[in-house]
């Protein structure tokens, strides 16, 4: 008798955001994608790594999170063990703070196609870090579009205050908007992401 085997297909939503953008480059100038061996492979070999930095969404956020820093870095192990190493680790930003990180299309509003692909939480000291096992460097999402299927590159990141009143310290108690980045479909604006790489996405 014959075992069929299962095949799981992930299909990656398009998620469209209202949240504010204006760009902050300047916060940290421009960012140079910086490719180091940091990690070790199966193989043996050292893995490629990608490292950039996200800036605050607005001036007014940049404006009350002024010691913030974000730092990403991308372990390219796709090839060898099936999965990248994504590193998240935030230093200066508010306390005890839950944070929604997505891979998208387009950095800034409306973000164009959307992945939700893990937390950050701060602790009181405002520094918060994960680090998720998942495909980043050939990170798409698929979607029908009428009878096409059509395939986006998932090459910028975002990141988003978790809950709508995560924001409430800088926009104002119940100032900012209530957006669907999140599993439960109630997030906050927004907070940082990956424009300062522009004009070219840091996930190659």
């Amino acid at each position: 008798m014959g075992v069929v085997k299962g095949l799981a297909l992930l299909t990656v939503g398009a998620v469209a955001g209202a949240a504010a953008f204006v760009g902050y480059g300047a916060m940290y100038g421009d960012v140079e994608l910086d490719k180091v061996g940091n990690y070790t492979s199966t193989g043996g070999k050292k893995a490629e790594v990608v490292k950039f930095k996200l800036a605050p969404s607005s001036e007014q956020l940049a404006k009350c999170m002024p010691k913030v820093k974000v730092d990403v870095s991308v372990a390219l192990e796709t090839d060898v063990k099936g999965f990248d190493v994504f590193d998240v680790r935030v230093s200066g930003g508010p306390a005890n703070t839950a944070f929604t990180v997505f891979l998208l299309e387009v950095p800034a509003a409306p973000f164009g196609a959307a992945e939700y692909v893990g937390d950050v939480f701060t602790d009181k000291y405002g520094k918060g870090r994960t680090e998720l096992r998942m495909i980043a460097e050939e990170a798409f999402s698929s979607t029908l579009v009428g009878k096409e299927r059509v395939r986006k590159e998932l090459g910028h990141v975002g990141m988003w205050f978790a809950d709508p009143a995560g924001d409430d310290f800088c926009l104002g108690a119940g100032q900012g908007p209530v957006t669907p980045f999140d599993g439960d479909n109630e997030a906050g604006v927004q907070v940082f992401n990956s424009a300062p790489s522009l004009p070219k996405a840091p996930l190659p």
